[in-house]
């Protein structure tokens, strides 16, 4: 408006090189990076520290920034009572893990943005996730939070403190329980009937809504079914696998894998797309193909290789991290398509088989959260030869149909205003694709897939080493840094190892066994076993964290395990297979208490079995 001057804000995260901080650098909010001199100024003010974690495709994320982060009522409010730090879990998982956990303990639930607020000495005494700007639906907002939260520490900070200081002797008592024990078969065992008891015979997967793909769920069926010959270990695998393929939460245009789904049938996903997703179901795929022979599930990898080559490779042969589920400030709006944009990409008779295959109706299947009617999401609701019965066609040449006007539909939406797309290349999931491709490779004998995974480790050992060979977790801006977590090195090692399989190439076994090696140097916990997810002792946070538990990401302990174990067996050195059942041994009594939440720790027992 004429007359009022816009105002311009940078802070201190325009120096970073993280894609989701810098989307923070000119909020009004006086941000800092997480380091010392923030810490130096709340102890030397005497403040509590507002501490905010996510990750640049985050959608809660972008909508507390946008209410909140980027107001200026806000920012005063937050300036004023706190000193405030910013963090990208994906750059530091050691922090975000932390927290996390302590969010979990202190309300139940945990999840992304991640809100903590805590003493000088990094004692978390207030956690949340999203928080909205004002008071909604009985939840308080920022607004009447943040004096809330400031009065707690100005008037009440004796009873703060002793909070602060029991959730971190809690953090630290969680990191060192653990019950050494034997571990076998019966584990294995139970799992499989966790499994089968949720499985969901009419839509695939397990549990209810929302429902994520769980990779790891799939490749312990399928080797649970190999070494023991269960029908049903493989139906269900391959169920989950085939409704997947069909449903919301695959892009039937442009390829690759949402996140997850919100509904039980996979029809609606939420629709930010995940390099470690496209890995760990290349994995999946690969496997059930090598399984079954099923020419399907080869389709699927090489279309899942598509999108990966095409929208996540970077320069020099590294992967990207992740796409956005928002475009021009709404959840999905690059995938969802009204009838009357099907009937414009598309000639009548396209349309018409469009609309029929994809389900489309005027009203849409999606909903936004602004209740707007009308969207679609192009899914499969039964397998296409069941549709081409229908329609009283070959399956072949439904197909090839379905395929021109697919062309046409991914070239007309790529006029659209695509996703952000977060260009940090990590470690670990780097090395996630690099092993699932190299896996491809060998599985297919293709030489695609073994290309693709060479140029990815050639970038890997190239430049996210530090020149005396440590690794690095990050790579983005054109530098390299931060150092290296047990997840890099464990997936860095079983990478190395596929490729080797792969290429029979020695340089990749001696590199992958010099890695285990510096994992075992760095991580090892020579007093009670397994491996700490960080490097030697640090009082930067509250507690030293041990992972087993097999989430979105397998864990490094589990990855750990799975790649000395094949280590060992190429090698002919039994100690790497003493170390892989060491880790078991270590985690074996929270593995048996929840073995459906360790089901990548029991892929690994599992090839420890395999005489």
């Amino acid at each position: 408006m004429p007359g009022i001057e816009e105002v311009h804000y940078t802070n201190r995260l325009a120096g970073e090189k993280s894609p989701y901080l810098l989307q923070h650098a000119h909020n009004p909010v006086d941000w800092y990076p997480w380091g010392a001199e923030a810490f130096t100024k709340a102890e030397r003010e005497g403040k509590a520290v507002f501490l905010s974690i996510g990750y640049s495709t985050c959608h809660w994320c972008h909508v507390m920034a946008h209410e909140s982060f980027e107001d200026r009522e806000v920012a005063e409010l937050l300036n004023d009572a706190f000193v405030c730090i910013k963090v990208d879990r994906e750059e530091r998982p050691d922090i975000d893990g932390v927290y996390m956990e302590a969010c979990q303990m202190m309300t139940g639930s945990g999840g992304w943005p991640l809100t903590i607020v805590m003493t000088p000495d990094r004692l978390p005494f207030f956690a949340a996730t999203y928080i909205p700007r004002e008071n909604r639906f009985g939840r308080m907002g920022l607004l009447s939070l943040i004096p809330r939260l400031r009065q707690l520490w100005v008037l009440e900070r004796p009873r703060t403190l002793q909070t602060a200081r029991e959730v971190a002797s809690a953090l630290q008592r969680d990191s060192e329980n653990y019950q050494p024990g034997d571990i076998g078969e019966e584990a294995l065992d139970k799992a499989y009937e966790q499994l089968r008891r949720s499985y969901d015979a009419v839509h695939g997967g397990f549990g209810r809504a929302p429902k994520f793909p769980s990779p790891h769920n799939i490749l312990f069926l399928l080797r649970y079914h190999k070494r023991k010959g269960v029908p049903e270990a493989l139906s269900m695998a391959c169920g989950t696998l085939e409704a997947m393929r069909r449903g919301g939460i695959f892009d039937h245009l442009g390829f690759g894998f949402h996140r997850y789904s919100t509904d039980e049938r996979w029809l609606v996903p939420h629709f930010e797309k995940m390099l470690y997703d496209q890995a760990m179901l290349l994995l999946a795929f690969t496997e059930a193909f090598a399984v079954t022979g099923r020419e399907e599930y080869r389709r699927v990898c090489d279309e899942v290789l598509q999108y990966v080559s095409r929208d996540l490779s970077a320069p020099g042969g590294g992967f990207y991290s992740a796409e956005d589920a928002d475009s021009e400030g709404r959840e999905g709006k690059y995938y969802l398509w009204s009838l009357g944009e099907i009937k414009k990409a598309l000639d009548s008779d396209e349309a018409d088989l469009a609309t029929k295959v994809f389900s489309l109706h005027e009203g849409g299947n999606f909903h936004g959260e602004d209740g707007e009617r009308g969207a679609n999401i192009l899914y499969l609701a039964k397998p296409i030869g069941e549709y081409a019965r229908t329609l009283g066609i070959e399956e072949r040449e439904l197909t090839e149909r379905m395929e021109e006007l697919r062309r046409k539909l991914f070239l007309h939406r790529r006029g659209r205003t695509a996703p952000h797309r977060d260009e940090k290349i990590l470690t670990d999931w780097n090395a996630l694709m690099t092993g699932a491709l190299a896996r491809a490779g060998r599985s297919f004998s293709d030489e695609r897939y073994a290309a693709a995974a060479e140029k990815a480790m050639a970038f890997s050992l190239s430049r996210l080493r530090e020149p005396g060979g440590l690794l690095l977790h990050r790579h983005c801006g054109g530098e390299s840094a931060i150092p290296a977590f047990l997840d890099d090195y464990a997936f860095m090692t079983w990478a190395l190892v596929e490729l080797y399989e792969a290429t029979s190439k020695p340089s990749y076994l001696e590199e992958a066994t010099r890695l285990s090696r510096l994992m075992k140097e760095f991580f090892k916990d020579d007093e009670k076993g397994g491996f700490f997810f960080t490097a030697g002792e640090s009082d930067e946070l509250p507690a030293r964290k041990k992972e087993i538990y097999d989430g979105a990401v397998p864990s490094g302990n589990s990855m750990a395990m799975l790649a000395l174990v094949k280590l060992a067996r190429l090698t002919g050195d039994s100690s790497l297979e003493g170390e892989a059942w060491s880790v078991a041994k270590t985690f074996s009594r929270r593995i048996s208490e929840a073995p459906m939440a360790h089901t990548m720790a029991l892929v690994a027992l599992e090839s420890a079995l395999d005489a």
